[in-house]
């Protein structure tokens, strides 16, 4: 199974502005400073965009590439799929995500909007509620 990783979607404002910008092209670019070391498990996995403390969406690694000025682009297919949101608190970067952590795909006709904030889940997960 390939390694996902996650990431804050901090420009993107709502899920549609950052479906917006993985779907414009034929590929979406990110850039980071480090390429993971653990690269080649990585391709095929997903990475999985955090919200306001909950993964809320991911999309396909297809590959990394140096840039000239030394950093590196991770090369993103161009489709953005929901998940059911997760509660994940913020963190700078990126981590890695074993597939037995990552949330399900929703279904077809399934809203992110039918399941619990990832801020309320976090807080009833503490409880031992969820």
């Amino acid at each position: 199974m390939p390694l996902s990783m996650t990431k804050i979607a901090y420009r993107s404002k709502s899920i549609d502005s950052l479906r917006a910008w993985v779907e414009a092209g034929d590929e979406a670019h990110m850039r980071t400073r480090y390429r993971p070391t653990r690269h080649a498990e990585m391709i095929g996995g997903s990475l999985y965009w955090i919200m306001d403390h909950a993964i809320v969406a991911r999309c396909e690694i297809l590959g990394f590439e140096q840039r000239k000025d030394g950093h590196w682009t991770i090369r993103l297919a161009p489709r953005l799929v929901l998940v059911q949101p997760k509660h994940k608190r913020a963190h700078q970067g990126w981590r890695y995500l074993e597939e037995r952590n990552a949330p399900r795909d929703l279904e077809e006709g399934e809203e992110p909007s039918d399941a619990i904030p990832g801020r309320l889940a976090g807080r009833l997960t503490k409880l031992g509620l969820i």
